[in-house]
């Protein structure tokens, strides 16, 4: 395991090219980009982004799940096919700055009346979803959200059924919010985790680094461990949950700490 730290931690703060001079100026050794807006899935500032990233590891790429991502299931063959092309657009451009994973939401349940997934019809959308993304040499790999597709345990692992390329991601902080432990999420997607997002909580519940708060990280990578893992780290919090950038190596140094001393 290896530790990071998502852009997205930075976001207003930097932009993403500045977020990853300023990763790599604290010794950070990996990063997912967050894309955010259209104009970011060009080819030449996916150019600026590989010129920006120094000794840094991109180990995937995120975009804002409600400009395509939901539409990559549409019925409508316009609106799909308008949402494949950014799809393509944005996977070519992780290609270039070196992202080889692709953290996706999918569907979004922003309705509460959102009916339940079927999982077996949605596992024909992922595969050709991941097949576009395979072409640009991105995997691609679904994360836990309350508020998305990935809501709950059993999810996953019904859908990789019909798509066995699909990885999944886990995110603590999304677990916790789904009301579901972390821990069922893990056996859930066991043997096919491809990174984590990590964050911690206070006793108030609020969000911050981790080393911070009171979640108990030990467990949870040994758990991780035992399930096979054996990727990145990626701390992903919001950019007032800290104050100092030098907060960020300190973090990822906390946990440093916890993977030598779990062996992994």
């Amino acid at each position: 395991m290896f530790t990071g730290v998502s852009t997205a931690s930075l976001f207003l703060r930097e932009m993403n090219e500045d977020a990853l001079t300023v990763l790599d100026g604290l010794g950070i050794k990996s990063t997912e980009v967050f894309l955010t807006t259209l104009s970011e899935y060009e080819e030449p500032f996916a150019r600026l982004l590989a010129s920006r990233r120094g000794r840094l590891f991109v180990n995937s790429v995120h975009v804002l799940n409600t400009q395509f991502e939901p539409q990559l299931f549409a019925q409508h063959p316009r609106a799909r096919a308008d949402a494949f092309a950014i799809l393509h657009r944005a996977m070519s451009s992780a290609h270039i700055f070196g992202a080889e994973r692709y953290t996706f939401h999918a569907i979004t349940r922003l309705k509460k009346n959102s009916a339940p997934a079927d999982c077996g019809k949605l596992a024909a959308n992922f595969c050709e979803i991941a097949d576009s993304c395979a072409e640009h040499g991105v995997k691609l790999c679904l994360e836990t959200v309350h508020w998305a597709l990935y809501n709950a345990p059993g999810i996953f692992s019904a859908i990789r059924r019909g798509c066995p390329q699909l990885l999944g991601v886990l995110d603590v902080k999304q677990a916790r919010l789904s009301c579901y432990p972390y821990q069922m999420y893990i056996k859930d997607m066991e043997g096919a985790i491809s990174h984590v997002h990590l964050s911690d909580v206070d006793d108030a519940g609020h969000i911050c680094l981790p080393g911070k708060g009171t979640f108990d990280f030990e467990t949870c990578l040994r758990r991780l461990k035992d399930a096979g893992f054996d990727g990145a780290l990626l701390i992903e919090v919001y950019p007032h949950d800290y104050k100092e950038y030098g907060e960020l190596k300190q973090a990822c140094d906390y946990l440093d700490e916890l993977v030598y001393k779990i062996g992994g």
